[in-house]
């Protein structure tokens, strides 16, 4: 399984931006995305962007859509989340994860095969 790593979370205040990494030790030959996650202490981690590594098409889920922007340098096998104009409803621990394609319904980027978790970074989006 391939192993993810994120870094780049901090704590900012409300209007300001992060932009997250996520490296990628390898993907696996059923595995086409990498997505980004968030959780909040006590619910359920959801989908927020997705990036497919076939043909670079992106998704985002409602909630961050024209605030935040996914990208990828295949040479170095990492994807980055770049946040702007951070709320505190942002806040969250961020993961991201091996998927094997990218998929929107309802508002949201809806996973269809995890792969592998990175092990998260935290954000505070502070008033």
């Amino acid at each position: 399984q391939p192993q993810l790593e994120e870094s780049g979370g901090g704590e900012v205040q409300a209007g300001g931006s992060l932009n997250l990494s996520c490296t990628a030790s390898a993907l696996t030959s059923n595995h086409y995305a990498i997505g980004w996650f968030r959780q909040v202490s006590g619910k359920e981690r959801v989908g927020i962007s997705c990036v497919s590594t076939k043909d670079g098409s992106t998704i985002y889920s409602d909630s961050v859509k024209g605030r935040f922007t996914i990208s990828r340098v295949d040479a170095k096998n990492m994807v980055y989340l770049q946040m702007n104009n951070l709320k505190p409803e942002d806040t969250a621990v961020y993961y991201c994860a091996t998927d094997r394609g990218c998929y929107y319904s309802g508002g949201w980027y809806r996973p269809t095969q995890i792969g592998s978790w990175g092990r998260g970074t935290q954000v505070t989006v502070s008033l």
